[in-house]
């Protein structure tokens, strides 16, 4: 039986909608491009830009826009364009190379990486594997950073290009996606090869795992160390700015989006009430009052009471069953997702999409999130029973750790709270970036499970004061943020196996 969902202990405050508040991006955008001219010429003294975005801020747009004014700037001979992961750089180079030209792009890939690009980035980008075959013609040269940084490639990029327009360097601007995440150690040697920066990013991506005995358990295997931008806060010749609007979640998101950015000047989301919706379909009950709930597009927590013991604090198989069930329903209900379309300004066509299963969405429909390494294998079963009986493709239904699903995108979220289970606040299960990934994926819905426990948990922990390393902002980790964030959530509660509330 479930009870009736509680409102967020958060209300709504005032914000702006669809060209409005894209506009806000827009001006910070002219901003930037204003002070990076001023750095390329010389009439400004910074040598750092950075430009911080919360998730689904449109930020890929704006480094685009950048990188295509510098490569065409009279002061700069290339620039180089780095990220993290080979899957950041694919899409780089191929949306840069639409925008230059095949020859003015170059994605250098190491050998082992070259056959798994995609022919779409091989038809608008030059795609190479050895320093000599990089085509003097490249104005942007696309890689990841440590592509980038291997020993002594330096030498051999001087040697296939020579100087930069600033006649020291090989590159006129470095520029680095998803900045972030990057930890110290990958970026040192790429700072190299250019006097001026560019990062843009979402300050709450989580720093890379390092390798351990098992990290996903919350062994101390992990660096705590956030990316380079960290360094720079209080620089005196480094440019910040935040983007003020995102584009990603609903409107009944916003308040969550806020939540996890405290200390921004505002934060306003592109989508209006009504924009983004699911129509239920048929939806069996009990579950179509928890889908009701989701589709309202407010953050939803529910927790399950009355379900067996877990195998381990972190191994639920019983809840994760209770999810299966729960996205069972959803799509025999043959349920959909309905959403309003913009133009580049934010503003409505009138048109709308609609996603269903079988579709040609290039998103997830839905993504079920976890923490853990063996819950994911639990959910990645579930994920193939159901793409079996439903006849759901990978378009339609895909599971992921929270770490592995940085910068992803999908239309329904279903995800383990991370502190599910969890008898402490250990610094695996406390990350900010963590549960910031785990709640801000989703375009339409948002339902997170968990046993109950979060609040007695969260009331019991240690506050912990201050900035801990590797958290931007100021933040009071973890008992404050995991509370924040929460009183963003309506609240239900199911007892199953017979058991009362």
């Amino acid at each position: 039986m479930t009870s009736p969902f509680s409102p967020p202990l958060v209300e709504a405050g005032p914000a702006v909608h669809h060209a409005e508040a894209a506009q806000r991006n827009a001006a910070v955008a002219d901003e930037a491009a204003t002070e990076l001219d001023a750095m390329l010429t010389g009439a400004s003294d910074n040598k750092r830009l950075l430009l911080k975005a919360a998730a689904g801020a449109g930020k890929s747009y704006v480094l685009r826009r950048l990188v295509v004014e510098a490569a065409s700037h009279a002061h700069v001979s290339r620039v180089a364009v780095a990220a993290f992961t080979n899957k950041q750089v694919l899409p780089l180079a191929e949306q840069l190379g639409e925008a230059l030209g095949k020859d003015k792009v170059c994605l250098f890939v190491s050998k082992g990486k070259f056959d798994d690009v995609p022919v779409e980035v091989h038809a608008v980008a030059t795609v190479v594997s050895k320093y000599a075959d990089i085509p003097g013609s490249a104005r942007v040269v696309v890689a990841t950073c440590s592509k980038l940084g291997i020993q002594y490639g330096a030498k051999w990029l001087e040697k296939a290009l020579g100087k930069g327009a600033n006649g020291k360097t090989i590159f006129d601007v470095l520029f680095v996606d998803e900045a972030w995440q990057i930890p110290h150690h990958l970026f040192d040697e790429p700072s190299r090869l250019a006097p001026l920066w560019v990062g843009v990013g979402d300050v709450g991506q989580l720093p890379p795992l390092e390798v351990g005995e098992n990290p996903w358990r919350g062994d101390d295997g992990f660096n705590p160390y956030r990316a380079w931008p960290t360094d720079y806060d209080d620089d005196a010749k480094t440019w910040t700015r935040e983007l003020p609007a995102v584009w990603r979640p609903a409107a009944g998101h916003l308040e969550l989006w806020r939540a996890f950015y405290p200390e921004w000047g505002s934060l306003d989301c592109v989508a209006a009430p009504g924009d983004r919706r699911l129509d239920l379909g048929s939806i069996a009950a009990p579950f179509d009052t928890l889908w009701a709930q989701v589709g309202t597009g407010v953050p939803t927590l529910l927790e399950i009471d009355g379900l067996p013991e877990p195998e381990s604090p972190d191994v639920d198989l019983p809840l994760m069953e209770f999810i299966e069930a729960a996205l069972d329903a959803f799509f025999a209900g043959g349920a959909s997702l309905q959403a309003a379309l913009y133009d580049a300004t934010g503003a409505p066509t009138g048109a709308s999409s609609r996603v269903a299963p079988g579709g040609d969405h290039s998103d997830p429909m839905a993504t079920i999130l976890a923490t853990r390494n063996q819950a994911v294998d639990d959910a990645a079963d579930a994920v193939d029973r159901l793409r079996e009986r439903h006849g759901l493709t990978e378009r339609d239904l895909v599971s992921s750790t929270v770490d592995s699903y940085q910068g992803q995108t999908n239309g329904i979220t279903v995800a383990l709270h991370p502190l599910n289970g969890a008898s402490e606040l250990d610094e695996f299960n406390s990350a900010f970036g963590r549960l910031a990934v785990t709640c801000t994926r989703a375009t339409h819905g948002l339902l997170v499970v968990a046993r109950p426990g979060l609040d007695e948990l969260l009331d019991d922990a240690p506050a912990r004061p201050g900035t801990p390393f590797g958290e931007p902002g100021n933040r009071q980790l973890p008992r404050q943020t995991h509370q924040r964030i929460l009183a963003t959530f309506a609240r239900g509660r199911i007892a199953v196996a017979g058991e009362e509330e």
